[in-house]
């Protein structure tokens, strides 16, 4: 499984769905495992982005869908970033290429 980090904002029509109905979020943390993802961690966040979420899923084809699928609803506006474990980041910067 990848690694993906989801910065999310949460738009004008986002912000009235969470005023009505809170528990919206674990709802769509559901959706998101219907999906073929899951949610490993969600912090809400005060700042530039209102929600940070870490999820993992098999490839940056169902990364793609979900991300893809939740913005379409105009709740949220979604950047998605690929997150590499620390050590396989070393691994990869410390190999030599062979000429």
């Amino acid at each position: 499984m990848a690694t993906y980090v989801l910065l999310t904002k949460v738009t004008a029509a986002g912000v009235k769905t969470l005023q009505a109905n809170p528990r919206r979020i674990k709802e769509v943390n559901k959706e998101i495992e219907q999906l073929g993802a899951r949610v490993v961690a969600q912090y809400a966040t005060l700042g530039r982005y209102d929600f940070v979420n870490i999820v993992e899923a098999k490839d940056a084809d169902t990364i793609a869908r979900v991300s893809v699928g939740l913005g379409a609803r105009g709740t949220v506006q979604i950047e998605t970033l690929s997150a590499i474990p620390i050590e396989a980041f070393i691994r990869a910067i410390a190999r030599k290429t062979r000429t």
